[in-house]
């Protein structure tokens, strides 16, 4: 984790105090990059306002009712565009901080820890996104049908900020969602989760998963919880065959080296 130049050890380890300055160091670059990604996060704020703002902008086509969103104090405009900076900037800087973050703490894993820390995040990110572009996709339903419930004669004034905060939380709750079977298959490779256990439990986890999907999707709208049901099911049973394969080999081995020993 630190050059010859830092003074190591014979053993080739930091000392805590080597620790502490390697830890500044790299939380001073995740912050700069923190920092950089919230300027572009601010640049960035008007054209993924206008995309957020997109679903109530439908509603006032398709409902026929005026429909606007709504800033509820003087400073409410300005504290709602510097939430959004920071939340983009948070995305647009993951690399930097992210990479800052591995790269503190693989200098300490075994090789066998590092090749599950490799998997893992090399499978979550992708599914993450997917799981996000999903959540995303569900909005404009989700916002058109819970709007639909207000009487014809109203209009729908919505707080900008509680808006803002809807759309997020959805999208972070889908994305991981789809993230979960990776956890499944890690506790496996880690010896606290077997395949068995997975699939015994399948019953139960295509009733969380119909009701979390019930939850996220309108309730009127069932082809989109069934587009959401589905992938997640698959990554469900494409968890377990993974298990079940990693802990069919990890048998063989066991038993390879039984036999070794009792030769």
């Amino acid at each position: 984790m630190a050059s010859t130049k830092r003074g190591k050890n014979r053993e080739g380890r930091m000392s805590l105090a080597e620790h502490f300055i390697e830890l500044r160091k790299r939380l001073f670059r995740a912050a700069l990059g923190l920092l950089v990604g919230a300027v572009v996060g601010w640049i960035l704020a008007g054209p993924v306002m206008d995309a957020l703002r997109s679903p109530i902008t439908e509603i006032a086509k398709q409902q026929g009712r005026e429909a606007m969103l709504n800033y509820g104090s003087i400073t409410g405009a300005f504290d709602l565009k510097m939430q959004m900076a920071i939340t983009i900037g948070v995305i647009v800087s993951s690399p930097v901080w992210l990479w800052q973050i591995w790269a503190f703490f693989v200098p300490a894993l075994t090789r066998k820890e590092l090749k599950y820390a490799f998997g893992f995040f090399f499978t979550a990110v992708p599914l993450f996104i997917a799981g996000g572009v999903a959540g995303w996709l569900l909005v404009p339903h989700m916002v058109g049908l819970l709007t639909s419930f207000a009487p014809e004669q109203d209009s729908a004034i919505i707080d900008a900020k509680t808006y803002i905060d809807f759309v997020t939380k959805l999208v972070l709750a889908v994305g991981v969602a789809f993230v979960l079977p990776v956890f499944l298959v890690l506790l496996n490779f880690v010896g606290v989760l077997s395949a068995k256990s997975i699939i015994a439990s399948w019953r139960w986890a295509i009733i969380l998963i119909a009701l979390f999907t019930a939850i996220a999707t309108p309730a009127a709208d069932v082809l989109s919880m069934f587009l959401l049901a589905v992938p997640m099911v698959l990554l469900y049973f494409g968890a377990y065959a993974v298990a079940w394969l990693h802990d069919r080999r990890a048998a063989k081995a066991a038993m390879r080296l039984e036999a070794e020993l009792a030769a």
